[in-house]
């Protein structure tokens, strides 16, 4: 029968018993924002001392891959307040009425890509000597003599005033019509300010044939025929032009010999 000495038994015990973990250290730094390097030189440097990291180049993919992680995350914070930005944007916008504009309280304004129109609600039996109306290249202000003014603001762009003019309707609203200068643009608001309007959401006019110059009505009436043609069947006005350079180049060569000519 065997015997367990003590001594043995200290033996089984150490063998039996499980390594103590390895030390972990602590890392005490103050960083300074204006010279974050500093901070990271103090921390490459602990964990060089203290750690095998550095003596592999695997060491350097790691932390590119870790810095390459932090600059997607800002990025991607970045992109979230700007896409957090423009929806709260659009939700400030609204959206324009059938004239492109808005109906306020006490006047409504629209527009089309040449002018822009305000209508202001006055008392009925206003004559026109009551009305004043003063049009400016960035200002506009309109309302009764006497009276403050209904309508009063800095323009959203700037209007042809010798284009520009006031009248007043069934003696009880006074119609504005304002010439833009720049008549490539939807107004997004009536005054710099002021409630803006989606212009996304803002329809054009159709426009009208007799409304283009010579060269533009020529070739959307171009384009109108070619597209009547080809839902015929028909051949476009290209084509036609074409067949008839080879007809009059035929009838000046009439011996000359197309049946070996490759069909372009």
């Amino acid at each position: 029968m065997a015997i367990l000495t003590d001594y043995d038994k200290d033996q089984q015990s150490q063998k039996s018993s499980p390594s103590p973990p390895s030390s972990i250290l602590s890392f005490n730094a103050v960083l300074d924002p204006s010279n974050p390097l500093e901070f990271l030189k103090s921390a490459f440097d602990f964990v060089n001392q203290n750690s095998d990291m550095f003596k592999t180049t695997a060491s350097e993919k790691k932390i590119s891959s870790l810095v390459k992680n932090i600059r997607d995350k800002i990025k991607a914070e970045e992109e979230a307040v700007k896409k957090a930005a423009l929806e709260e944007e659009k939700k400030k916008k609204l959206a324009p009425n059938q004239a492109n504009g808005l109906d306020m309280e006490n006047h409504s304004w629209g527009q089309n890509l040449q002018e822009v129109t305000v209508t202001v609600p006055v008392p009925h039996g206003t004559k026109a000597r009551d009305v004043s109306c003063v049009i400016k290249s960035n200002s506009l202000e309109v309302g009764l003599k006497g009276s403050a003014p209904i309508v009063q603001g800095e323009l959203f762009q700037a209007v042809k005033t010798d284009d520009s003019y006031w009248s007043l309707e069934d003696q009880k609203m006074i119609s504005v019509l304002m010439t833009k200068c720049d008549k490539s643009k939807w107004w997004k608001s009536l005054f710099k300010g002021g409630p803006e309007i989606d212009v996304q959401k803002a329809e054009p006019e159709p426009s009208k044939l007799s409304d283009l110059d010579g060269e533009t009505r020529s070739a959307v009436e171009k384009m109108m025929f070619d597209q009547r043609q080809k839902q015929m069947g028909l051949p476009t006005s290209q084509e036609i032009e074409n067949q008839e350079m080879l007809n009059k180049f035929m009838a000046q060569n009439p011996n000359f010999n197309l049946s070996g000519a490759k069909k372009m």
